[in-house]
């Protein structure tokens, strides 16, 4: 009996399949018709995924600081990249006033020097007026002489020198550009010698007011319009025209006047020559000390 019962169960293609299905893991079916299998694996990749978007550690204290210590080193970085180029921008431009100092000065040298030669002349002029004056005979023979001295000799143009480049330093405040101190107390020296010779200039006008007052009582205004060339020039008269007064007072106060002027182109050369001497060395200073001709 028991061997056809089972050649009864392996015969029966049914049973079989039951059977096999019985082993398995047959998926149940809730009401909603999904499967408690499927249900399952959809919880499990869920809870994978939630896991794998969330960061795998919080940022700790040094991460911040670090974070923080790269974005300053960024600025810092920055703000001396900024700093060298003003401080390059700034040396240029101190270069560039140095320069334009310099072509200052050359020119400085030769006014001066003009100047000088100019001033000294006139010194020379007014001694030889003095000396006249000083001597009563000899005036009725050298009177041609006393117009030409007197018309010239007081004649004093003003020293113009170019101070474009120290104005602009000193009035836009780029004097702090000049990084040496040294530097730019050597310019101030230099340009606080002028005012002096412009001092002595309006002293100068001041007395050769009072000259032409008295000049004014000895000589012929006439005399003075003939002597008048081209361009400004005196021209020195041959003969020997008369005075309009020979009076000893009047001769002596004119010779006093031409003495006093005498003194103070004297004062002008000696500042002019000090003012050129400052300006040589400054020159040179300059050029040495920035490399420059």
């Amino acid at each position: 009996m028991a061997d056809n019962t089972d050649e009864e169960h392996s015969d029966n293609p049914t049973t079989n399949q039951s059977e096999k299905f019985s082993d398995e893991s047959v998926p149940t079916i809730d009401r909603e018709g999904i499967s408690s299998n499927q249900e399952t694996e959809n919880m499990e990749v869920h809870h994978h995924a939630h896991h794998s978007s969330a960061p795998h550690h919080r940022k700790n204290w040094k991460s911040y600081f670090w974070e923080f210590l790269m974005l300053f080193l960024a600025v810092f970085c920055g703000f001396l990249a900024e700093y060298k180029l003003e401080h390059v921008i700034e040396h240029q431009r101190e270069k560039q006033y140095v320069q334009s100092l310099i072509e200052d000065l050359k020119n400085d040298q030769v006014v001066l020097s003009r100047h000088i030669t100019t001033v000294q002349n006139s010194a020379l002029m007014l001694d030889t007026l003095v000396n006249i004056l000083n001597n009563p005979v000899d005036i009725s023979k050298r009177t041609g002489d006393l117009y030409y001295l007197v018309r010239l000799a007081p004649r004093l143009k003003p020293l113009s020198t170019n101070t474009r480049t120290f104005e602009q330093l000193k009035n836009s405040g780029n004097f702090r550009l000049i990084r040496n101190l040294e530097t730019s107390n050597k310019i101030m020296a230099y340009y606080e010698k002028l005012p002096l010779i412009h001092l002595l200039e309006n002293i100068n006008e001041t007395e050769f007011t009072e000259y032409k007052k008295v000049a004014a009582k000895i000589f012929n205004p006439a005399v003075f319009i003939k002597m008048e060339g081209e361009n400004d020039e005196i021209m020195r008269s041959f003969d020997n025209p008369s005075l309009r007064s020979t009076d000893t007072e009047l001769l002596q106060e004119l010779s006093v006047f031409a003495v006093y002027l005498h003194g103070t182109r004297k004062g002008i050369v000696g500042s002019a020559e000090d003012f050129k001497n400052s300006g040589d060395k400054l020159l040179k200073y300059l050029q040495e000390e920035y490399k420059t001709e």
